[in-house]
């Protein structure tokens, strides 16, 4: 027979995924860092005083150019990939909040949390769709 976890359980859940989250976030960065100075290291530092989003490189700003650089091993890709997984991390908490107060029939907090959760993606397809 299932036994339902302990609330405290779905709490450590919750603190370990941000934990591992931010985590793995660092690590990935870390490593686009170390992969940038192997690949750019002694190159004289560009001029940014006239720089220009809008002339941003698709691996900079697009989810198939980002995968692109991680899989090739680009400092770019590896660094864009840890800025996403920082992004999403508390996204997932939110979502995992979200699964606890169901699970609890605490339907206040679940609405609350959905609303938050809608938000936050919403404002994340429209920022998407803005660039």
């Amino acid at each position: 027979m299932p036994q339902n976890p302990s609330p405290h359980d779905m709490r450590g859940l919750i603190g370990n995924t941000l934990r591992i989250g931010v985590s793995a976030a660092c690590l990935v960065a870390f490593i686009g860092g170390v992969l940038y100075l192997f690949q750019h290291g002694s190159e004289p530092l560009p001029d940014y005083s006239d720089f220009s989003y809008g002339n941003a490189p698709a691996e900079y700003t697009t989810w198939d150019g980002i995968f692109a650089g991680l899989f090739h091993f680009t400092a770019i890709g590896w660094i864009q990939t840890g800025v996403l997984i920082l992004l999403l991390t508390p996204v997932l908490r939110v979502l995992l909040s979200l699964f606890d107060f169901l699970r609890e029939r605490d339907w206040l907090y679940a609405i609350i949390t959905a609303v938050v959760l809608a938000v936050i993606i919403s404002n994340s397809l429209e920022g998407a769709v803005s660039i």
